[in-house]
């Protein structure tokens, strides 16, 4: 007999603890939030209902910021954040997100149910949650 596949969605291993900056906040405002949060990604929030949602992270800092030497308490967060960023579902198969990550070489995405962030899935969580999970390793 075959036993049914076991389906892990994004919703059971993404982390629903992530931090969020106004864009118009400086790269030092964003730097001490990563500090606080302990966590190298912050999501850029809406600016109103029809804008899109960015994303900063600690590479976007060092490549834009550090590397040319610019002043963190002078350079905004809008002008070194990546926006629109790729999101996925709270109901896709982590199977398909792990392809989505591979696709476009992503480290983060932010999980998006009814225009609203719930979350945040990276590789590690579809690896080590998700294929736990699906293998029912005790």
């Amino acid at each position: 007999m075959i036993e049914p596949r076991i389906i892990v969605r994004v919703r059971d291993v993404m982390k629903t603890d992530f931090g969020s900056i106004d864009g118009i906040a400086t790269i030092e405002d964003a730097l001490k939030k990563m500090k606080k949060l302990k966590t190298a990604v912050l999501i850029v929030n809406k600016r109103h209902d029809d804008d899109e949602y960015g994303m900063i992270n600690s590479g976007d800092i060092a490549r834009h910021v550090l590397a040319k030497d610019r002043a963190p308490d002078r350079v905004n967060v809008y002008e070194v954040m990546s926006k629109p960023v790729i999101s996925v579902r709270p109901d896709m198969d982590i199977r398909y997100c792990s392809r989505l990550f591979a696709q476009y070489n992503l480290v983060r995405a932010p999980v998006i149910e009814h225009g609203k962030i719930i979350g945040m899935i990276s590789p590690n969580s579809l690896v080590l949650d998700g294929m736990y999970k699906a293998c029912k390793i005790n």
